[in-house]
């Protein structure tokens, strides 16, 4: 049986040998300045960092636009013949908008309301999991989590995204605080339920992140005997589950018209489906994807969250031979689910960037925990230590080289990626000047239909269109807006036409360029016939708002992966290349 007291898992302890006549207290940071320190970084990203994923938009952004406002651009996973999207999930999004409403009346100023909450929603349990590491670790531990968590470029696309996988983040800081915390009381039932509202009502496979949890409960209860204490809070974590779960079906079954399980079909297109069905027909990625894309993401921080077990065993045989075996199992349990999440999507052929956001805790505190060990044996004063014959002030200039490094190195990749790419974010503020933009024009995307950052930056009327270019793929279609007759929401629950599961294009999701009024294009190296430089057509097309995208044909490597200012002493070869990103209107 577990203790119902503080468990330590004890990779804080001092080195075993020559004890110091003082010991110096951890640093501490109070979890209410950890949280406004938190709530900064996440706002700083809800404001600039561009959308990264295209599902976010059309699949999210837009579905809570058609709630709101009562139009918007629908795809094939909202269709009730598949239903593999949650409406209680857009539903609970739509109400923050509604709230927001009370204050703002601008569509744009609703988008970054949203995006706001999703920061201090997040910051809430950045914060409550800082606090548990500090309490239930070391303090110490907890400030490195701090940092990896606010200086690593990967948290300000999380941070704020509105996807199901940044939404089983938030939850997984939860989950992760009741399981490691075991003050006043162990709180399976609760974690169970942070896990299980994750996974239901954003993503299915975030799941998997509870299994070393109810694993150390049933080993824990096996060794003790006390098998009836354990099994109810098990029960009473599925019970909470099974709540979650009905409600989320009672809404989804409301705008689906028919008994929908969510979830249920998430896992089975994702898992059950094959030929020309399943996640692989949007392409496959090599074993080595996610370690890229970490290691651009989270600098070295990653490679020290896959040392941390080696570490602590290390650490345990070699350092600290007088810990419990329990204390150890708890170390053991809380640095593995960043080991399994990683394995299990390593070994899935469709990888997106967006999948490893429900581990992003998890990676942070194996990596924090590492480099608590690791500054722990640097500083020893054993005589027996090579790391003890290192003059203490050496010491010092290495560990803050190599952290202010680190945080360097994420600074200048999420300055870079705000300063590179945060166009489509801009070029439609002239549409909400008076008499530019009127009901019924249409806003048209061609090869930059996946840019496209939702119907939220157009005003009240506009339309956002398709035209035909290059990809020949399924684009969204639009919710139905049938109002006589069909009850609330339509668009939900009326079958539309055209869509299908196979990525299968259908010409009725193009428009005709001569109902264009505006048009959203970039210049590029090469055009062709279905993707024509508009931005050049000055006899046909207007400038009406441009902002530099970063050219990556053009740009050396260094200047696409961190900022590269554009200083006199500073090569020229090493200088990042532009092109426009422009809204064009059409001339009279």
């Amino acid at each position: 049986m577990p203790p119902k007291t503080r468990a330590v898992a004890s990779p804080a302890k001092p080195a075993s040998g020559t004890t110091p006549k003082t010991v110096a207290e951890p640093p501490q940071i109070e979890p209410i300045v950890a949280f406004y320190i938190f709530l900064a970084a996440n706002i700083l990203a809800a404001v600039f960092s561009p959308i990264q994923d295209c599902d976010e938009v059309f699949n999210y952004w837009e579905p809570t636009h058609y709630l709101s406002h009562g139009y918007g651009l629908q795809t094939w996973e909202y269709s009730p013949e598949f239903a593999i999207r949650s409406w209680a999930y857009t539903g609970l999004h739509a109400s923050a908008i509604w709230i927001g409403n009370l204050f703002f009346q601008s569509k744009v100023s609703q988008f970054y309301f949203l995006r706001t909450v999703l920061a201090f929603v997040c910051a809430l349990c950045e914060t409550r999991m800082y606090s548990t590491i500090s309490r239930t670790l070391n303090s110490r531990v907890a400030i490195f989590f701090l940092i990896i968590m606010i200086f690593s470029p990967g948290m300000y696309h999380a941070a704020p995204a509105y996807l199901p996988s940044s939404f089983a983040m938030y939850t997984t800081m939860l989950g992760f605080s009741a399981f490691m915390d075991w003050q006043g009381g162990i709180r399976t039932a609760q974690g169970i339920f942070w896990f299980a509202l994750g996974s239901l009502l954003g993503w299915p496979f975030a799941g998997a992140l509870v299994l070393p949890f109810i694993i150390e409960e049933v080993l824990f209860a096996t060794i003790s005997g006390e098998m009836y204490q354990a099994f109810r809070r098990l029960l009473d974590g599925t019970v909470r589950s099974f709540i979650v779960l009905a409600v989320q079906m009672a809404i989804d079954t409301f705008f689906y018209k028919k008994l929908t399980c969510v979830p249920l079909n998430i896992v089975l297109y994702n898992v059950f489906s094959g030929g020309s069905k399943g996640p692989n027909i949007y392409g496959v990625e090599p074993w080595h994807f996610y370690i890229r894309n970490l290691a651009l993401n989270f600098t070295i921080w990653p490679f020290l969250a896959l040392a941390a077990l080696p570490l602590l065993l290390l650490q345990h045989l070699i350092r600290q031979k007088a810990v419990g075996k329990q204390t150890l199992l708890r170390g053991i349990v809380f640095v593995s689910p960043y080991y399994l999440w990683l394995g299990v999507f390593t070994l899935q052929p469709h990888k997106e960037e967006r999948f490893m956001y429900p581990a992003y805790p998890a990676l942070a505190l194996n990596a924090a925990l590492s480099l608590h060990i690791l500054l722990a044996n640097f500083g020893s004063n054993d005589p027996r230590d090579v790391a003890s014959k290192i003059p203490p002030k050496i010491k010092l200039l290495l560990v803050s080289s190599f952290i202010l490094g680190t945080v360097d190195l994420g600074m200048l990749r999420t300055i870079g990626i705000m300063t590179a790419y945060s166009a489509p974010l801009k070029i439609y503020a002239p549409l909400q000047s008076l008499g530019v933009a009127y009901v019924g024009d249409n806003v048209c995307l061609g090869k930059e239909w996946y840019r496209f950052p939702s119907s939220y930056l157009l005003p009240n009327g506009v339309r956002a269109k398709f035209i035909k270019s290059e990809f020949s793929g399924l684009l969204p279609g639009e919710f139905s807006e049938a109002s006589v007759g069909f009850g609330l929401f339509p668009g939900a629950w009326l079958l539309p036409s055209g869509m299908n599961d196979e990525n299968r294009e259908d010409p009725g999701k193009y428009s005709d360029i001569d109902s264009c009024k505006f048009i959203v294009d970039s210049q590029s190296p090469e055009a062709t016939a279905l993707e024509p430089d508009y931005v050049a057509d000055e006899e046909h097309w207007e400038k009406l708002s441009c902002a530099m995208f970063l050219e990556p044909s053009q740009t050396k490597l260094i200047g696409r992966l961190f900022w590269v200012p554009d200083w006199p002493f500073i090569p020229e070869r090493y200088h990042r290349k532009w092109r426009e990103y422009c809204l064009l209107q059409k001339r009279q």
